[in-house]
């Protein structure tokens, strides 16, 4: 049997990681000389910790040893298998990545960052900081897909943190004030 590709691979990780409550979120398969690296980032929607990790680390593990003794996996002399999670510089693509980073803030792909205040299916409220301007946006997912998430070492100032996490309607006047201010 050939060198598995990402597909037949993601097949096999998807139900597994499932089963623990967790999305599959990159695979990267290099092959590596005489050793392949299988890299597999996992998420769910509580980070998981690293006793988590560790079990379903053994558990990729045993499947795949199992499956290339079956044959129906080749990964050639051998391989090293990393479980972890996104980091830092993985890009935000899904509302489901928006979510988990709530009341942090992003460098966006347009330029500039934001925090997140709240996300739903509609997409994300920001409030975007100019100078001294501080203004609450709205934009769809496809507007501000890629943001990266920034290291922040600072408590959030008082009157962003007063504005995370609010019903949707709560930033409308805020989001139309600035809309007039443009």
């Amino acid at each position: 049997m050939a060198f598995p590709t990402p597909s037949q691979l993601e097949d096999i990780l998807n139900p597994l990681v499932t089963q623990y409550g967790m999305q599959l979120e990159q695979l990267k398969i290099t092959k590596a000389g005489s050793k392949s690296a299988v890299r597999v980032a996992v998420d769910g929607d509580e980070r998981p910790d690293l006793d988590i990790l560790e079990e379903v680390s053994k558990a990729v593990s045993a499947v795949f040893d199992a499956a290339e003794e079956s044959g129906a996996l080749n990964f050639g002399p051998g391989y090293t298998l990393e479980l972890t999670t996104p980091g830092l510089d993985f890009p935000l693509t899904l509302e489901r990545h928006w979510k988990r980073n709530v009341g942090r803030v992003v460098t966006l792909p347009q330029a500039g960052s934001a925090r997140i205040l709240h996300v739903d299916e509609a997409g994300v409220v920001l409030l975007t900081k100019k100078k001294k301007n501080k203004t609450v946006v709205a934009r769809e997912f496809a507007d501000v897909e890629g943001a990266v998430v920034e290291v922040e070492f600072n408590q959030v100032p008082q009157d962003e943190a007063q504005l995370i996490g609010l019903d949707r309607h709560a930033y409308e006047s805020l989001i139309a004030a600035a809309e007039e201010n443009k």
